[in-house]
């Protein structure tokens, strides 16, 4: 994706994905390896999303929906490592993606929905399919 044809909105969801969606971060990873994403383009959408999983900030964030939904984020995705993930996509890429800050800036924090993390329901008739 190219991150300079977004806009502000657009580019902080694609963050939001990268951090917590991992079928985005798989999709993100497959176009790293494939040469699809410049170096410097992916370093800054690692750092986004990297910034993401900091601590959360006492003031300044959006509203409490905005906190609650980033902190249900931040616990749900602890079982999916994006963080060595995302720092492992940046020593593969040989950049420094370190956040400079310690606290999830408030201006990120907005209440940003993730698409369904599920996976697609099959029909009766394909399961019986199979099973044969």
């Amino acid at each position: 994706m190219d991150e300079g044809s977004m806009t502000p909105r657009e580019q902080l969801q694609y963050w939001y994905e990268l951090a917590f969606f991992p079928p985005r971060l798989d999709e993100f990873w497959g176009q790293v390896k494939r040469g699809a994403i410049g170096r410097e383009a992916a370093a800054e959408a690692i750092r986004g999303a990297l910034l993401l999983h900091l601590a959360l900030p006492e003031s300044g964030y959006a509203s409490v929906r905005a906190l609650k939904r980033l902190a249900q984020y931040q616990a749900s995705s602890k079982p999916f490592a994006p963080v060595t993930f995302l720092n492992n996509i940046a020593r593969y890429l040989q950049v420094q993606v370190t956040p400079d800050v310690d606290h999830v800036p408030p201006g990120m924090v907005r209440d940003i929905g993730l698409p369904p993390f599920c996976r697609p329901m099959r029909s009766v008739a394909s399961r019986v399919a199979e099973s044969r």
